[in-house]
């Protein structure tokens, strides 16, 4: 059974012996993978004059097709800003996620490049958009059912990321079966972790998030991958066996297992 407190300590070790490179990498995945949540409200006016206005617009012919015509072309930019937004973090965001994730598993074991940041765009790139793609879905479609539900499985999802890292060209089916039996059993505890950070998120919030990108992210960060390396042991035992549940000696791709 892992603890918190040896997650932390290991990743404290690591991030001793690999600082300034853990930071840019951390830097990289929250800018790719952080989500910016802005508050939009709406402050409307209630002026006789302004509802003239846009009742004036329905009863001219002329105003109206201008109105539409206007709403038609942002409606346009929006859906086609919207695409490419959704083909930057399918085809270069979460293969960059993937990468991150190499980075800070390797440097836990040996000295590691920054150029494990973009390995998935060399080593089964698009099974590994594939897989993320299906992983950002499939936890989409369950958010909408209900938070909760969205909640648990993005848990349950979690360590693709990493198994793609280290197994690239792991068939989908493979990584959803090994995610899953990984985080059975563990999901309470992998949120409790991430809770164990809060008090450091809240002090990085006081300092405008610079504590944030020089300690809190790779801090937290490596402690993510040293759980993924203890819960590996669920599947791999001592690493005698790979990704595919073959003999070590097999041929199948799985280099630091």
């Amino acid at each position: 059974m892992w603890s918190r407190s040896e997650l932390k300590a290991r990743a404290k070790e690591i991030l001793n012996r690999n600082y300034w490179k853990a930071v840019l990498v951390s830097l990289i995945l929250a800018f790719i993978g952080g989500s910016g949540g802005g508050s939009a409200s709406a402050s409307s006016s209630s002026s006789t004059a302004s509802d003239n206005k846009y009742y004036n617009i329905f009863k001219d012919p002329e105003a109206l097709a201008a109105f539409l015509a206007i709403l038609s072309v942002v409606l346009i930019v929006v859906v086609i800003m919207w695409v490419i937004a959704l083909a930057l973090s399918v085809f270069v965001f979460n293969p960059l996620i993937v990468g991150c994730q190499r980075y800070f598993i390797l440097c836990g074991k040996a000295p590691a490049t920054i150029n494990e940041v973009v390995f998935a765009f060399s080593h089964s790139y698009l099974n590994i958009v594939k897989i993320m793609f299906f992983k950002n879905l499939y936890t989409f479609l369950w958010t909408l059912l209900l938070i909760i539900p969205g909640i648990i499985k993005s848990y349950e999802y979690r360590m693709i990321p990493y198994l793609l890292a280290e197994n690239p060209d792991m068939p989908m089916e493979e990584a959803f079966s090994l995610t899953k039996k990984m985080m059975d059993g563990d999901k309470g505890n992998a949120f409790v972790l991430d809770l164990s950070f809060l008090g450091w998120n809240l002090l990085g919030l006081f300092t405008c998030c610079i504590l944030n990108i020089f300690y809190v992210n790779p801090y937290q960060n490596l402690t993510n991958a040293q759980l993924y390396e203890v819960l590996k042991q669920k599947i791999w035992g001592n690493g005698s066996r790979n990704a595919y549940n073959q003999p070590s000696d097999s041929n199948t791709y799985n280099p630091y297992l």
